[in-house]
């Protein structure tokens, strides 16, 4: 346990054996939504292997990414009953195949309330998700849709591990809180520019570094 919790030789014996006897490894496919909205409590989901990301939606149906979960990272707001601070929606779905490890709320906030070890872990979790979801703004608000597009072609890239991305423009555009038509232009403008190659139901890079350059500081 303790290579996936920073706090765990900071427990007591008593806390480490509820905190294991608490843990249970499951599986999400692909496109599997684990947590809907505030609503749905359904504790703390730490990332063994996979990929999940975090998004809101609107009263219009449209999405936005807000960050991604990788490897040994925890999703705290799928335990949002806990998060009493916690003010809005969140939803949580697996981007591939993945397995977790999940902890109910109610034994996180016991150990919350009795460790300041625990308590200053989830403190320092929820400052870095806040970090995340003030750039996020900052890019919604006040970056250009080209720079923002060729930065998420770039990021899919590194996820991926391939140039050869099979992502399709409704895709991009539920990532980026965006339409179609809008990512679908800004596309052809990447490709006019001789940075992207589209095809149907994919994109691939052809110029990483005229990519770059258009991405700018949207590049993280």
């Amino acid at each position: 346990m303790k290579e996936y919790f920073p706090f765990w030789n900071k427990l007591t014996a008593v806390q480490q054996a509820l905190l294991r006897n608490a843990v249970t490894e499951r599986h999400a496919k692909k496109g599997e939504v684990l947590h809907n909205g505030s609503e749905d409590c359904v504790g703390l989901l730490l990332v063994k292997e996979g990929q999940l990301r975090a998004y809101m939606l609107s009263e219009e149906g449209r999405e936005i990414t807000l960050y991604r979960l990788l490897d040994r990272d925890i999703c705290l707001f799928s335990a949002s009953c806990v998060l009493h601070s916690i003010a809005f929606d969140v939803s949580v779905q697996a981007e591939r195949d993945t397995v977790f490890l999940h902890i109910p709320s109610s034994v996180y906030q016991e150990l919350m309330q009795q460790s300041a070890a625990v308590a200053n872990y989830t403190n320092e979790v929820m400052a870095s998700r806040f970090s995340d979801v003030m750039w996020l703004m900052d890019q919604v608000l006040y970056k250009r849709m080209d720079a923002r597009v060729a930065a998420f072609l770039l990021e899919e890239s590194a996820l991926a591990g391939t140039a050869e991305l099979k992502i399709t423009h409704e895709a991009i555009a539920r990532h980026l809180g965006s339409a179609r038509e809008v990512v679908t232009r800004m596309l052809k403008y990447l490709q006019n520019e001789g940075a992207v190659a589209v095809s149907r139901g994919g994109v691939t890079i052809t110029d990483a570094e005229a990519l770059g350059q258009i991405a700018g500081d949207s590049l993280r």
